[in-house]
């Protein structure tokens, strides 16, 4: 595992009184945000079971790297059992793990590839994946639903790269929002609640993320009905590359001084056993 550049030495924090698997830490960046370090040691952190808050470009997301993490971050945020856990994956994770008909994919690679937008996808399952037989059942349950699995795309090059060392190592990681259920996508890690960041063993400091004028998480689409279960960051650009380019049309955003999460499915599943 790679060591931090010795310009980051006076920028690890560590805090007292941690006593969980690792001492809690938080990259601060000085000069630069020396991205490869950076990686190595969050996936250090994931791949041992921990727990991280991490910077998305739709804002900051908790990561949980084992069922033990997972369930710790959902109890924690207070989260409904209606949501899902999302999977931290890349582009590549995703071709195989979701089954698409080619059009719905080329859409999918279309947004995130050729326009460099976020986007979650959620759609159905290709079985037989050896990441997915990984995953315990209990975590399944609270990240699926009738066949489908979510996923974040094109989140930034941290997201990305744990999202692939994931997939190599047959590692899962699963991810939500760095808040408190309810309050928010946070866009500074001082932003987010005590509650949640003690829970971390590490915390990545990139100051306000690059999305943060939307004031919502990322959109979320539905490929198997083409539906919207979140307008979030960058939808009015998604739903302009969806017309143009495929005929898909995407319901107005009705702002939001009347929708401030954006959420527009959101009690659509069933809580999960």
């Amino acid at each position: 595992m790679a060591e931090l550049p010795s310009s980051y030495a006076s920028d690890v924090i560590n805090s007292t009184g941690k006593t969980s698997m690792a001492a809690q830490f938080t990259l601060l960046p000085s000069s630069r945000l020396h991205i490869d370090s950076t990686i190595h040691r969050v996936w250090e952190v994931l791949s041992a079971g921990g727990t991280a808050i991490c910077p998305n470009t739709v804002g900051y997301g908790i990561w949980g790297g084992s069922p033990e993490a997972v369930d710790k971050v959902f109890r924690t945020k207070q989260r409904g059992r209606h949501k899902r856990h999302a999977l931290i994956t890349d582009d590549i994770g995703q071709r195989e793990i979701h089954d698409l008909e080619p059009r719905k994919q080329d859409m999918v690679d279309c947004v995130t590839v050729d326009h460099d937008l976020p986007m979650g996808v959620v759609a159905p399952i290709r079985p037989g994946h050896p990441l997915l037989d990984r995953i315990d059942p209990d975590t399944f349950k609270a990240s699926t639903a009738h066949g489908t699995i979510g996923m974040l795309l094109n989140g930034g090059p941290l997201h990305t790269a744990i999202g692939r060392l994931s997939r190599e190592a047959l590692h899962p990681v699963f991810g939500s929002s760095a808040n408190m259920t309810g309050t928010g996508t946070k866009f500074r890690l001082e932003d987010v609640q005590p509650e949640i960041r003690a829970i971390a063993d590490i915390e990545v400091d990139w100051g306000l993320r690059r999305y943060h004028v939307y004031g919502r998480s990322s959109t979320i689409i539905n490929f198997i009905d083409m539906s919207v279960i979140r307008i979030g960051s960058c939808y009015e650009l998604i739903a302009d590359v969806l017309k143009r380019q495929f005929d898909v049309d995407l319901p107005a955003d009705p702002g939001r001084d009347r929708n401030p999460s954006g959420h527009l499915q959101e009690f659509s599943l069933p809580p999960f056993a």
